[in-house]
């Protein structure tokens, strides 16, 4: 079934570069080097560190590589040739990304945001609004197969009404991770959920059924978390936000009509049309409702005293494009009400980029091949066998910047490994779910990390915590096989 999510796609046929010249301490040399910069860098920098200083920690840490590879006969043609490919893998991603960040600045100034706001303060109280997240996000997800797309459209939303209840946008963050990246793992059009078990060597509806056995668990305990914060959060005078409702309703000529903008779009994703379209389709939606419904807005984005082609044209591309913003009453209200449109976006693709750069230098050495070997090479036991998979997977994740990378490389290096012992391939492809997929958005410089970070406007570092549903499944993979629960066999060592 063709994927529907937003996000880059690799081939199945994604090859591996080995390297017999290069040894496991050699492959790790620029893997610790890159880790060391980094946390030193945060340190200094902090949450500013996004901001430019970490995009070139990466450029340093892929010179390491490539010295590293030139002292093991890796010539230069080899590893930029490789960079290309890498860079070119996210073309689609940035392309999204620059949609979104347009997106954000139509739906911001026709009132689509500050309107579901409006109305989720209403219906959204403090006490179930994180559950409510989760179950929103996993429905939407589910539905659109994309992570990506919930993000970029809800996800934004909800960030926005929790911030406004005085709920921490990184708590409303990793509540609508948690919900996203469960819709992902579950749903047949998700290019993630296609490509583990292509990888594995099993069926896609085989591949989601044995998923839901950790799946399940894990999202139930992280509502049951979500439930409990939801109890003790303080919400003394959350209850009255009759200022901010005057504020919205002041500045905004607010309307459910405008809510067919957002419905439009997800009805485009989940009738198949190509999500880019559907985004692109939707920022026109948006510039046309602005124009509609809030002239004096757009007006006053132009810096114009009337409404013509001439200050429409202008205003709404300048909310396509630069920063605008809406002031209100309240301060609150004006710190949520902004956008960078477009180049808004730049540093998160800034930050994708030099992320290829370092694991496309890292591939062209070898040292993807032989780490994942090595740690190949430790499972001894079943259970080894599952750990060294996700601790490949998660390694990749750091080491390589790609989601789909931590997928195929551990998948083509473990598939034989859990045919010799017996194991049937839902085991590799669930691990690979487990352990690649919802991980890569908990890597700050990872493409999925960086692409959530930028879109819901929180640093990783802030709704690492609290994306539960997506550090709790790797350990319930673990839990699984530590106990021997449901461990599926091949058919053929059970006749």
């Amino acid at each position: 079934m063709e994927s529907q999510d937003i996000k880059p796609r690799v081939p199945q046929d994604e090859h591996i570069v080995e390297n017999v010249e290069l040894n496991i301490w050699e492959a790790l040399i620029p893997v610790f080097a890159l880790v060391g910069m980094l946390a030193y860098n945060i340190y200094v920098y902090g949450d500013d560190a996004l901001s430019g200083s970490n995009q070139f920690i990466l450029l340093i840490g892929a010179a390491v590589a490539a010295i590293v590879g030139f002292y093991n006969k890796v010539n230069y043609k080899q590893m930029l040739e490789e960079v290309a490919e890498n860079v070119k893998s996210t073309t689609g991603a940035i392309l999204i990304l620059l949609m979104v960040g347009a997106l954000a600045g139509t739906w911001l100034i026709s009132g689509i945001i500050p309107s579901m706001i409006y109305y989720g303060l209403q219906i959204l109280n403090p006490t179930i609004f994180l559950a409510a997240c989760v179950i929103i996000c996993a429905i939407i997800s589910i539905a659109t197969g994309s992570s990506w797309t919930t993000s970029a459209t809800v996800g934004i939303a909800l960030v926005g009404i929790g911030e406004t209840l005085g709920i921490s946008m990184g708590m409303t963050a990793g509540a609508v991770l948690s919900g996203a990246y469960f819709g992902d793992k579950m749903s047949p059009m998700s290019d993630t959920t296609n490509l583990a078990p292509a990888m594995a060597g099993g069926e896609l509806f085989d591949h989601i059924k044995y998923m839901a056995l950790t799946t399940v668990p894990t999202i139930s305990i992280t509502l049951i978390v979500f439930i409990i914060i939801g109890l003790s959060i303080d919400t003394t005078g959350t209850p009255d936000i009759s200022d901010k409702l005057t504020a919205i309703k002041s500045a905004f000529n607010v309307s459910p009509w405008l809510f067919l903008v957002p419905i439009a779009v997800i009805v485009m994703i989940i009738k198949k049309t190509s999500p880019l379209i559907a985004l692109l389709l939707g920022t026109l939606l948006g510039g046309v409702a602005a124009i509609i419904t809030q002239p004096n807005i757009v007006m006053s984005i132009a810096e114009a005293d009337s409404l013509t082609f001439q200050s429409a044209y202008k205003g709404i591309m300048n909310a396509l494009t630069v920063d605008s913003a809406v002031e209100t009453s309240s301060a609150e209200l004006n710190d949520l009400f902004t956008s960078g449109g477009m180049s808004g976006m730049l540093g998160t693709i800034w930050l994708i980029i030099c992320a290829m750069v370092f694991g496309g230098v890292m591939d062209a050495i070898g040292a993807l091949a032989r780490i994942s070997a090595v740690l190949l090479s430790l499972a001894t036991t079943t259970f080894g066998l599952f750990a060294s998979t996700v601790v490949s997977c998660l390694a990749l994740n750091v080491t390589a910047s790609d989601q789909y990378l931590a997928l195929v490389v551990p998948g083509k290096m473990f598939k034989k490994a859990y045919e010799d012992k017996g194991l049937a391939p839902e085991n590799l492809s669930r691990t690979l779910e487990d352990s690649g997929t919802v991980t890569s958005v908990l890597v700050p410089w990872n493409t999925c990390g960086a692409y959530q970070s930028g879109v819901l406007g929180v640093p990783v570092v802030d709704y690492f915590f609290f994306a539960i549903f997506n550090w709790l499944s790797p350990f319930m993979t673990l839990l699984f096989v530590g106990f021997n629960i449901k461990i599926k066999q091949l058919k053929n060592q059970l006749d």
